[in-house]
């Protein structure tokens, strides 16, 4: 079976089509679309999802504030989104952005500065 090239793959009609979950969530990997770097992850739904598209700037859902937020407003470490893609099931977004400054609260360059010891 042939694959289709990128630019033939089916887009979304609609933001309804992914499969936000049960409180209206979507998991959000942002990543470094120059370096391929994993910056973070975070919970969109979908007015926030939509702000992002109209700022091109990433915008998310604190589940634990409960409330909506800009990345960088605060910090000025704002992430300039260059693409937004979709997985296969639909249920989670893949963000590739210019990152400015750290993208974890930590002051990390990425939130995935850990290391868990495998035997």
């Amino acid at each position: 079976m042939a694959q289709l090239k990128p630019e033939e793959k089916e887009d979304i009609k609609s933001l309804s089509q992914l499969k936000f979950d049960e409180k209206g969530l979507i998991p959000a990997i942002v990543q470094d679309y120059m370096s391929g770097e994993v910056l973070m992850l975070a919970y969109m739904n979908e007015g926030s999802l939509k702000k992002t598209l109209e700022l091109k700037k990433t915008c998310f859902w604190s589940r634990s504030r409960n409330k909506f937020w800009i990345k960088g407003e605060t910090s000025g470490h704002f992430q300039f989104v260059k693409g937004i893609y979709y997985d296969c099931d639909k249920d989670a977004i893949l963000i590739k952005v210019r990152q400015v400054g750290a993208a974890c609260h930590t002051g990390k360059r990425s939130c995935f500065y850990r290391k868990l010891k495998v035997k």
